[in-house]
């Protein structure tokens, strides 16, 4: 995709004016702009400005700058904008088609929060998001909205996916929510998709992905289940800011996104599957990208930004000219623009399945588009914008398009014809035909439209060259086929599809009718009515038909006379006839045909009309119809119709056709007499309904209506009918008439004299008075008998009870039904006989099946069974059989058995045979099908075994003699007998099958047998077959020698190749050769490649002279090769001479020399070797030196190697001897090079060996030394290690070091002290290592060395007198001892803040303290603060309470935490409420008096927590006080009232506890109100175990009546505890002996603030007076303490 800037559509301004946003409409034709001033401004589709309008405020009293246009959408037809505004609504203005139009408000949608992004996907439906974080819908019909979803996140963006039936939206907390109206399909998942980053304003739904960025600089392709597809991060990049909105284009392939002076353009690439930057559009001064909106054709996309500029850029991929007509704009890979250059009209071609368009083609006389795809085609009319795209496989470009029809493109590809209507994206229909001449193919799809047919699409195609099909194409069926006698070469439909003209020459409809033209020879031959083809009208012409023209009210036919065009005028009135009746218009018809004489085309016309007529009542061209076809009647009829009609409209008006005589006349001529009853009846016109019948003699419906009307001349009716009917001879109908009367003699009489006694007969039956007339009745049934109408005779004589009679008739009569029904009752004996009787009459009458129930209901077996056999009921055969005895069925089973042989059902067919004691027929039965096995089976039922045997083996033998082997085969293993089979297929030399039967028999034999074969078939020169018998019995080598011997090499070649190993057929060519030896030899061995192998063979055989024979005619050069086997079979042999002189002359002496020298025959090698090898002599003496070694002749060995110039061989024997000194002599007299190697290799093997090793080290030094090599001699010693005897180690180091010192440079003296010192060190010998490195000034290491040997006084010593810097040093290591020692005592003098870590380190907590105490204030409360966290971590409160007890509570605030969570743990501690708890009370109320005390001195004064301890401070005093109390009974109200005050301070104590503890103390004063409340406020506050028995009393008290469940009040009308007063707000202040407010007898004491009821106070003394409580003496003195001493009033007990 390529942005290229075409033009500025809106001046950018100096300031900030924001392009808030932008829309194209979805015809292409309309732009909007709105800008920051709320307007919106109309351009036209070339980016002329054409119009503009404001918008306007949800209420005008905020004024017309009160809000922001945020979103703005086209509806989906383009009459129509929607702007989303920020006061909370949505207007929709209608703006028209054309410019200009009147901008009217049509719909408004008032939301709850601001509008902040629009679209409008599809018709009526707006969807938009709010400020807060709904996305609703709009419906413009309706006039209502709803929320689609809602989240709790401002939507800061909003877009559609490409086919507008889904939505995405992007929240301010990066969430992306996707909602479907319709997945189309897909199956893709809705809500909430992606969690993003940062908040998605840029957000575009692509066709394969979702993109989305914003303020992080970073774009993010995600799937379409929300999983990262790709990231694009510019967050490095200093000239990117952050993406503000994007754009995807209409095709779903491009995705746009706007920055900072940037368009950022990415591609999808779908061969990939990934997003593909395209080069960034830059535009310096263009500032934040606002808005962008893309044109629906994808040919323009605008940008709108930050200073109100709005720049258009033309988007595409690549632009190709077409024939130099039509140019193809790419603006996607799916997506192409056709533009007509002539006439500048375009057509947009979009794939809508997102395929890449591959190709665009503009065929059938440049009108038609053609586009491929991967998977799809593309087709459009180009005048008609229609469009369509179908799934379609490519099929390499064969394709053949034919255009002829407007509405439908045909498409020909391999023997299928495929039809495609324009503007549909579905195939319209597919055929197969091999006819693709287009004149051999009709499509009609609605080309003349038809009352009462919405859809007509037609199809008419050749199936052969004469067969024609009829498609209809709507339900995709076939209509029906034609056949024709000869062969058609031209067919078309008619308009409608009604009609189907075919032919072998050319002809024609006329356009706009159904008039069919045809050309005969000379003959023009016109239709004017094809439902008459009979009727032809014809011209004579010179000429042939080259066209029809219709237009100017006239129709010609244009015929090619010669070289000039001679037009036939058509009777325009019998065309426009067929026109006028298909509009309608039957008035016109009437007026063309009335200008034409009576012809038979003319009468055909008027018999259309005049049925078309009367459907249309349309009466009076119906009469004029009738009168002109000559039908007097019919046009008489409806004349008296048309004259009612009119008369009525004429007094009444309106349409006289619906008058109810016009109606019924109508109905009359239709002969639907039913329907005219019905419409009189409706009116009550009943004489009339009724004068209609009688005129058309239908007396019954007369008399029904009036009957049913109750008319008085019923019966007069009645009487004329029955006259009539009398005139008329109609006996029967007038015996009726009196019948239903009720008169049944004369009905009777009526009957008979009509010949209807079975009439007479029915009636009679029917009445009970006629059956006792006895003549009457002999009369009936003697007519009955004459006419032989037994049944019904029998019928009425079982009615008088006659049965004999009865019977007799039935008899006569077949009915044995009711003859046996009779039988039972009247003659039970007869019974059998009829039934026998009936059986008979059923086989007469060929009923077979029917007559065997009533054989065996007469016990007639035998004809049962026949009966059951002619029937074919065999089933039922066998049942009957079955009952039978066995001499008569037997005859009968064979017969059976025989159909069920014949249907191949044998197992039936035996137990038939069987039972009808025929199992020989069985046998045959299965003999003859083959199945021997059943056979055989069955014979051994019934026969001895030798009896089966003998019959199968004679039956075997016969058939072997017929040459039926197989049959005999199966004969002879039936009877277990295969040998016999297999003998006679070896008789017959039948090998194969004897083989398959020692397959199957004998398996183990198998091999033996085609060895055997192999052999006997090699003997009778059947080579071949026995090949194959001696390869199955896997003896590959015999059928080689077989060809062998034959002396045919080339089989036994090929043998060898194919069936023996990888060297088989070598072996055998080389035998071949060597039976042809010489030249033939070599040449065979030269076609078979194997000459070389042949040589290498005949060497490795010991063939040595075939082998020099081959070599010298064709190998010279492997004669070498040859000359060393030789050579080698001679040594194997012992003859050495011979070897040696064939290992010259295969050029190899050394070989001679190494054989001389295995057999330790030095002489002979030195000879051969100084003769043929020099440089093999030094070997031989390595050699005899290897003897002399292995005798431990070293001196010999020595000399021999020295001559041999090998000192490295002497050099490894000495090492590998362990004579060392030999080795290292040998070394520096010949190899000085080596000798460090070799020194260094003597020291490690003298490490391996240990102490041995060492005294070898010290003697290889002191031999050093002596030497005067003390370099080599130091190394020496510095080798030595400790390995057990630390003395001669430390000797050895020692002097080591000594040398160096006297003998060796000082650098070199520096690295082996440095080297000693730290193994001296290592062994404990610290003193001597620092004595080394002092001797060398490295006085840093000599310290190091007495620190690590603890010796303290050397190394301050040391630091003192040689280097001073290192005191501090010597200090810092005795510290770390000290300490790491665990010395702590020591360390104290040294460091005591190091020896107070240590000890809290250790845990001596008592110690630390103890030492602690002796430093200053400060030093001892940061290990009092320590020591109280540690006790508090570990659950001891109450110790780290005694600590600051005993050391005092210093303000610091870093110990405040401290303090509060030793408050805490108090008060939440259980078992605190009783007396016995008062001194932990009194504890933490005195350490907390303590800190108040010094935070006063302290700049926390007054702070919040100091606040905060002196509320701790009074809760403590309360505690203890409330303990003081517990402990003299006379207080025990004072302790309740102390509980009952705690609850003031609930934000500092455990709620439960406290409500319990007051509850508990008001309960045992006997306050059962306040017990109530508080404890029933426990019980809502916890779960623990003392639950259950609080729950129980508060149950029961709640259940009684007499408590009032309040707190009680005081004079203020406030609870009695409470300090402030509801009604006035006033605080009281609190007695420092209960708590309670202090309302009158106030004692104050010098303390601001402290105060105490006069009365508790007295009480509380008068208690410490009579009780001596030590502990109420403590809280006198506290109180003394805290207050600034007591008050100095005397008891009062007023």
């Amino acid at each position: 995709m390529h942005l290229k800037h075409l033009r500025t559509l809106l001046s950018p301004q100096d300031g900030a004016a924001k392009v808030t946003c932008m829309a194209w409409s979805q015809n292409n034709a309309k732009f909007a702009v709105c800008t920051v001033d709320r307007v919106v401004l109309l351009y036209d589709e070339h980016g002329e400005r054409r119009d503009k309008f404001s918008t306007k405020p949800a209420d005008m009293k905020y004024g017309r700058k009160s809000y922001m246009v945020k979103g703005m959408a086209f509806s989906p037809d383009s009459t129509k904008i929607a702007i989303g505004q920020t006061d909370n609504i949505i207007y929709v203005y209608k703006i028209g088609e054309d410019w200009g139009d009147k901008k009217v408000i049509c719909n408004k949608f008032i939301q709850t929060s601001a509008v902040t992004c629009l679209q409008w996907p599809a018709e009526y439906i707006i969807v938009f998001g709010l400020a807060e974080g709904k996305v609703r819908l709009a419906n413009t019909k309706t006039n209502k909205s709803s929320t689609i979803y809602g989240t709790e996140s401002y939507v800061v963006s909003l877009t559609t996916n490409c086919s507008g039936k889904g939505i995405l939206s992007g929240h301010a907390d990066g969430t992306i929510v996707r909602y479907f109206f319709d997945d189309e399909g897909s199956g893709e998942s809705q809500g909430k998709l992606v969690n993003h980053p940062c908040p998605p304003y840029a957000l575009a739904w692509a066709t394969n992905s979702i993109v989305a960025a914003g303020c992080d600089r970073k774009i993010v392709a995600y799937g379409k289940e929300g999983h990262m597809l790709q990231t694009f991060d510019y967050s490095r990049d200093p000239q990117e800011r952050e993406f503000t909105t994007a754009v995807s284009s209409p095709g779903g392939q491009s995705v746009v996104l706007g920055s900072y002076d940037r368009l950022r353009v990415f591609n999808w690439i779908p061969r990939r599957s990934i997003w593909e930057e395209a080069k960034p559009k830059e535009i310096t001064n263009l500032y934040t990208i606002t808005a962008l909106a893309w044109k629906r054709d994808g040919s323009r996309l605008c940008v709108g930004t930050l200073c109100g500029g709005v720049e258009q850029f033309d988007c595409c991929l690549r632009r190709s000219i077409y024939k130099n007509k039509f140019e193809l704009t790419y603006v996607g890979p799916s997506q192409v623009i056709v533009k007509n250059l002539s006439s500048g009209t375009r057509v947009v071609l979009k794939s809508h399945y997102g395929y890449e368009v591959e190709e665009v083609k503009i065929l059938g006389k440049e009108r038609y588009l053609v586009a491929h795809t991967s998977e799809t085609l593309l087709l459009g009319d180009l005048n008609t914008n229609r469009l369509s795209e179908i799934a379609w496989q490519g099929s390499g470009g064969n394709e053949k398009y034919f255009f002829e029809n407007e509405n439908v493109c045909m498409i020909f590809n391999a023997g299928e014809l495929t039809l495609v209507e324009y503007g549909n994206n579905d195939t319209l229909g597919s055929v197969r035909t091999e006819f693709m001449n287009p004149h051999l193919i009709s499509v009609r799809i609605n080309e003349r439209c038809q009352r009462g047919t919405e859809d007509n699409k037609k199809l008419a195609y050749l199936i052969d060259i004469k067969t024609i099909a009829i498609v209809d194409l709507i339900g995709g069926y076939n209509i029906g086929t034609v056949s024709h006698e000869s062969r058609v070469d031209w067919l078309e439909l008619n308009e409608t599809g009604h009609k189907l003209l075919f032919r072998d020459r050319k002809l024609r409809w006329v356009p706009g009718s159904d008039v069919l033209v045809a050309q005969n020879r000379n003959s023009l031959c016109v239709w004017y009515n094809i439902e008459a083809p009979e009727r032809v009208t014809m011209f004579t012409i010179r000429g042939d038909v080259i066209g029809l023209e219709r237009g100017g009210g006239k129709t010609e036919v244009m015929v090619m006379e010669g070289v000039t065009t001679v037009a036939y005028t058509l009777d325009e009135g019998l065309i426009e006839f067929g026109t006028a009746i298909d509009d309608g218009n039957y008035i016109r018809a009437t007026a063309f045909l009335e200008t034409l004489e009576m012809t038979p085309e003319t009468e055909a016309m008027w018999k259309t009309l005049s049925k078309l007529a009367l459907e249309a009542r349309q009466l009076h061209i119906a009469e004029r119809c009738f009168s002109a076809l000559g039908q007097v009647a019919k046009a008489r009829f409806l004349h008296e119709t048309n004259e009612i009609a009119d008369q009525v409209s004429r007094e009444y008006g309106g349409e006289g056709t619906d008058f109810y005589q016009v109606r019924a006349r109508l109905a009359m001529l239709e002969k639907n007499y039913k329907l005219a009853e019905m419409i009189f009846l409706e009116q009550n016109a009943v004489e009339e309904a009724m004068g209609m019948y009688q005129e058309l003699h239908r007396w019954d419906e007369c008399i029904a209506v009036a009957e049913a009307k109750g008319h008085p001349a019923l019966e007069k009716l009645r009487r004329s009918y029955y006259q009539w009917l009398m005139d008329t001879q109609q006996e029967e109908r007038a015996g009726e008439l009196q019948e239903s009367q009720g008169d049944g003699l004369a009905a009777i009489s009526l009957y008979l004299k009509a010949g209807l006694p079975a009439k007479a007969a029915r009636l009679v039956l029917t009445r009970e008075e006629l059956l006792a007339n006895t003549e009457l009745v002999e009369h009936i049934t003697a007519a009955l008998i004459k006419g032989e109408l037994y049944e019904r005779a029998g019928d009425l004589f079982e009615k008088i009870h006659n049965p004999q009679k009865a019977l007799e008739c039935y008899r006569k009569g077949n009915a044995f039904m009711k003859a046996v029904e009779l039988a039972r009752l009247a003659f039970p004996v007869e019974v059998v006989k009829l039934e026998e009787a009936w059986g008979d009459h059923l086989v007469q009458q060929k009923q077979l099946d029917a007559a065997i129930n009533h054989y065996i209901e007469a016990r007639c077996s035998i004809k049962a069974i026949e009966a059951a056999l002619g029937a074919r009921q065999w089933k039922k055969a066998i049942y009957i059989l079955d009952l039978q005895d066995r001499n008569t069925a037997s005859k009968y089973y064979p017969l059976v058995a025989q159909h069920y042989a014949s249907l191949q059902e044998y197992e039936i067919a035996e137990e038939l045979y069987t039972k009808g004691d025929r199992t020989k027929d069985a046998i045959d039965m299965y003999t003859q099908a083959g199945r021997w096995e059943q056979a055989h089976k069955l014979a051994m039922k019934c026969m001895r075994p030798e009896d089966v045997s003998v019959l199968y083996i004679t039956q075997a033998q016969e058939m072997e003699k017929q040459g039926k082997y197989r049959e005999a085969e199966r004969l002879y293993v039936t009877v277990q007998e295969p040998d016999l089979a297999i003998t006679m297929y070896k008789k017959h030399k039948l090998y194969d099958d004897m083989i398959r039967l020692v397959g199957k028999h004998h398996p183990d034999l198998l091999s033996d047998t085609h060895l055997h074969l192999g052999k006997e078939l090699e003997a009778e020169g059947r080579l071949q077959e026995a090949e194959y018998h001696y390869l199955e019995a896997q003896e590959w080598k015999a059928t080689v020698n077989m060809y062998r011997a034959s002396g045919l090499w080339e089989e036994a070649y090929r043998v060898a190749r194919t069936q023996g190993g990888a060297n088989a057929h070598k072996h055998v060519a080389y035998l071949w050769a060597k039976s042809l030896g010489g030249e033939a030899a070599v040449r065979l061995l030269n076609k078979l490649g194997l000459l070389e192998a042949a040589v290498d063979h005949a060497a490795d055989n010991c063939s040595f002279e075939f082998a020099f024979e081959l070599s010298r005619l064709a190998l010279k050069h492997k004669t070498p090769e040859v000359h060393l086997k030789y050579a080698m079979f001679l040594e194997d042999e012992g003859k050495f001479e011979e070897a040696e002189a064939e290992f010259i002359r295969a050029g190899k002496p050394k070989e001679a020399v190494l054989m001389f020298v295995h057999n330790q025959d030095w002489e002979a090698a030195q000879r051969v070797a100084e003769a043929h090898d020099p440089d093999s002599v030094a070997e031989v003496l390595v050699g005899q030196a290897r003897g002399a070694l292995e005798e431990k002749d070293f001196q010999k060995a020595e000399g021999l190697l020295l001559r041999a110039q090998r000192p490295g061989l002497a050099l490894n024997y000495y090492k590998e001897a362990g004579l060392w000194s030999d080795a290292l002599r040998i070394c520096k007299d010949y190899v000085p090079s080596q000798l460090e190697a070799l020194q260094e290799e003597y020291e490690r093997e003298a490490t391996k060996k240990g102490a041995r090793g060492v005294e070898g080290f010290v003697e290889q030094a002191r031999h050093w030394e002596q030497a005067g090599e003390y370099s080599r001699a130091v190394d020496c010693y510095l080798k030595v290690r400790d390995s057990g005897n630390s003395g001669l180690a430390e000797k050895c180091w020692m002097k080591a070091a000594e040398l160096s010192i006297k003998f060796l440079p000082p650098q070199r003296n520096m690295e082996v002290v440095l080297a000693v010192g730290p193994q001296l060190i290592g062994i404990g010998k610290h003193s001597a290592a620092a004595e080394l490195y002092l001797n060398l000034d490295l006085v840093k290491e000599a310290i190091d060395a007495f620190i690590e040997g603890e010796e303290w006084n050397k190394a301050k010593r040391v630091a003192k007198e040689l280097d001073p810097r290192y005191e501090d040093y010597v200090d810092q290591h005795y510290k770390e001892f000290l300490k790491n020692q665990g010395k702590v005592d020591s360390l104290v003098g040294v460091d005591v803040i190091a020896a107070l870590d240590l000890y809290v380190e250790q845990g001596q907590w008592d110690k630390c303290i103890e030492t602690a105490t002796k430093q200053n204030y400060k030093i001892l409360h940061k290990y009092v603060a320590l020591y109280a966290t540690h006790l508090i971590r570990e659950g001891s409160s109450a110790q780290a309470l005694a600590l600051y007890v005993q050391h005092g509570a210093p303000a610091n605030p870093q110990n405040f935490n401290i303090y509060k969570r030793i408050f805490t743990d108090m008060v939440s501690s259980p078992g605190t409420n009783c007396a016995e708890a008062y001194h932990s009370w009194a504890d933490l109320r005195d350490v907390l008096f303590n800190l108040c005390e010094n935070l006063v001195k302290s700049s926390e004064a007054n702070s919040p927590a100091h606040e905060e301890f002196k509320t701790m401070l009074l809760i403590a005093h309360y505690y203890a006080t409330r303990s003081a109390a517990q402990s003299v009974k006379q207080l025990e109200t004072v302790a309740a009232r102390l509980s009952v005050s705690l609850l003031r301070h609930t934000q500092l104590l455990p709620v439960d506890k406290a409500f319990y503890e007051a509850g508990i103390a008001a309960k045992a004063v006997g306050w059962d109100n306040m017990a109530f409340i508080f404890l029933n406020r426990f019980l809502d506050l916890t779960d623990e175990a003392e639950r259950e028995e609080v729950r129980d009393w508060v149950l029961t008290v709640s259940m009684d009546q007499r408590l009032e469940q309040v707190l009680p009040r005081d004079e203020r009308g406030a609870y009695e505890a409470s300090l402030v007063a509801a009604s006035t707000g006033v605080r009281a202040l609190p007695c420092l002996i209960t708590g309670y407010p202090i309302l009158r007898n106030k004692i104050e004491f010098k303390r601001p603030g402290k105060a105490a009821n006069k009365d508790n106070w007295n009480k509380f003394l008068m208690a410490i007076k009579t009780s001596h409580s030590p502990v109420c003496q403590d809280v006198l003195k506290f109180i003394s303490q805290w207050c600034g001493g007591l008050p100095s009033t005397s008891f009062s007990f007023q």
